[in-house]
């Protein structure tokens, strides 16, 4: 070897050396700042636009920058003609809700609609009062959502369930959310976890991570206010700690976050807040 590039070598291995020993005194290194990379918006914060003008909503909803949208109702459109107007946009739907009778009647009506928009997941967000008088109630309707599940599967698609705050509550000595998810099979039922409807209802979302592992594809950001009454607000204008729970999203499975406030004053001024703050949410 050159004695030029044997030097040139050994300088280098010595300032490697240096900057490890630099580093070693110094502590491990931070972790790399993580943000988000997709931010989603759930229809229902601007349904009242939506029946007005279907598409200029849409075009409102993407230029502010989001690129996912989960629905609420097609608002008289047919699925052929949502997934027209998505692609028009560059928008992608990866979820809708739909009520907990469609699981007693046209199911795998509602999962066929579903393809054709593009969905992949397909969500119940309520329980009928009837349907969770008991701790029986509760361990039927896991039966219900096992069995929609299957059939969703086999067509390709995911069953997910939405919650609100009343399965926090605790019902004969036990919490109805644990008996939903102990009675459901991971495969079948996946969880799209509401923040502000689980904080509302006393539960901790964290440790639902820590439980159940990957069981929470999705989540509905939404934050809760400073007052007694604990009402909705913008995100990242409320109590909630988004940056503890993004950086539990591995451990959650979190694929996909929808903002959502159920009665905005201004509802494209809340959206476009909640985005820039989630924007730059660092975590």
């Amino acid at each position: 070897m050159p004695t030029d590039r044997r030097a040139f070598l050994h300088t280098l291995g010595a300032a490697a050396l240096a900057a490890g020993l630099g580093r070693a005194r110094a502590g491990p290194l931070p972790r790399p700042v993580a943000t988000l990379d997709r931010i989603g918006l759930q229809l229902y914060t601007v349904r009242g636009a939506l029946e007005r003008d279907f598409e200029g909503t849409l075009d409102r909803v993407a230029a502010i920058g989001y690129r996912e949208v989960e629905f609420a109702g097609y608002y008289g459109k047919t699925p052929r003609e949502v997934w027209v107007a998505l692609e028009k946009r560059g928008l992608a739907a990866p979820s809708a809700h739909v009520p907990f009778e469609t699981l007693k009647g046209n199911w795998r009506g509602a999962l066929e609609d579903a393809r054709v928009v593009g969905h992949r997941y397909v969500v119940v967000p309520w329980i009928p009062p009837d349907e969770r008088r008991s701790l029986d109630g509760y361990k039927r309707v896991a039966r219900l959502f096992n069995r929609a599940g299957a059939v969703a599967r086999e067509l390709g698609l995911q069953f997910a369930y939405h919650n609100q705050a009343f399965e926090f509550a605790r019902l004969g000595g036990r919490v109805p959310y644990d008996v939903l998810l102990a009675d459901t099979d991971p495969k079948l039922v996946a969880l799209e976890l509401d923040l502000y409807w689980i904080r509302k209802g006393g539960g901790d979302p964290l440790a639902y991570f820590a439980r159940y592992p990957g069981r929470f594809p999705m989540v509905h950001v939404k934050d809760m206010d400073k007052t007694r009454q604990r009402g909705m607000t913008d995100v990242g204008r409320g109590v909630i700690d988004f940056k503890r729970i993004f950086a539990r999203r591995a451990q959650a499975g979190i694929a996909h976050c929808f903002v959502e406030h159920d009665q905005p004053a201004d509802p494209f001024a809340s959206i476009r807040a909640s985005y820039d703050y989630l924007k730059h949410l660092e975590f």
